[in-house]
Parts: C-alpha cells; sequence; structure tokens
C-alpha cells in the first residue's frame, strides 16, 4: 500500500505529464496567433512556474481546477517565493495567465463564466498586488505591516 507522500508524488507527476502536454498546445496556440518565440517562452515560463510549483504546492490541483486561485498566485505566493518578483513580473505573469485561461475557455477545459470572472479579478485587483510587490521588495518596509503573521 502507498502512504499519502508517494500518492501525492505520483499524482503531481501525472499532473506534470498533462502540464506538459497543455503547455504544448498552449505554445502552438499562441504561435498560430501570431507571438513570437520569445513572447511564447516567456509565457509558457510564467505558466511552468504557475502550473508546476504553485498548483502542486500545496495540493494537486490541475490547470483547470486552478482558475479560482489566480489571486492567490499573484497577489501572496508568486511575490513570496519567487526571488525574482517585482511589478513587471506580476503585470507579465497576469498577462500569461489571461492568455492561458482564454485558450483554456477557447477549448471548452474551463467555463466562459470562470474566464469572465478571471478576467474581472485581474483588473480589479491587479494595482493591490502591485503594491503588495512593491511593499514586499522595499528594504524600508516592516514585512508585518505587508503580511501580518
Amino acid at each position: 500500500m502507498l502512504d499519502d507522500d508517494s500518492d501525492h508524488d505520483i499524482r503531481c507527476q501525472q499532473i506534470r505529464q498533462e502540464n506538459a502536454a497543455l503547455l504544448g498546445d498552449f505554445s502552438r496556440w499562441l504561435k498560430k496567433a501570431g507571438l513570437g518565440e520569445a513572447t511564447i517562452r516567456s509565457h509558457c515560463s510564467n505558466l511552468d512556474f504557475y502550473s508546476n510549483h504553485f498548483l502542486l504546492y500545496a495540493d494537486t490541483l490541475t490547470p483547470a481546477d486552478g482558475v479560482c486561485h489566480v489571486g492567490e498566485f499573484l497577489g501572496d505566493w508568486f511575490i513570496h517565493k519567487a526571488m525574482w518578483s517585482n511589478k513587471t513580473t506580476v503585470k507579465a505573469n497576469a498577462t500569461s495567465l489571461k492568455k492561458f485561461y482564454a485558450f483554456m475557455a477557447e477549448r471548452g477545459l474551463i467555463k466562459p463564466e470562470e474566464f469572465a470572472s478571471l478576467k474581472q479579478q485581474i483588473k480589479d485587483e491587479l494595482p493591490d498586488w502591485l503594491g503588495a510587490v512593491e511593499r514586499y521588495n522595499d528594504p524600508d518596509v516592516d514585512l508585518e505591516d505587508v503580511w501580518p503573521i
């Protein structure tokens, strides 16, 4: 019998394989849309970090299950876990996630209303996320004022 850690590891491996295929399809979709290779690589790199690190960090979530966790990712987890987080990378990740979930919605992998909700959330919360990353990266700000423990 497998223990819980082994079950988790097996499920994560399975999701990572599914994510690789999904990101390959997404890459082709971006290419068909006329994006350049460097832009496609950037979007896919952002989404690899989101889907294979964040969504598998404390749970075993697929990208379809993760559509409702984008705010947690951009507004908190990414800022803390990605040492390269700054206003530019938060914006770039928001753009990558919007494109990715547009692709997912077009393919019927998420519901249109989930995509609409995601776009509205990004529009509404992006200023807060940018403020949070700016405060987090400011050496003069006490981090307990940003994220009280």
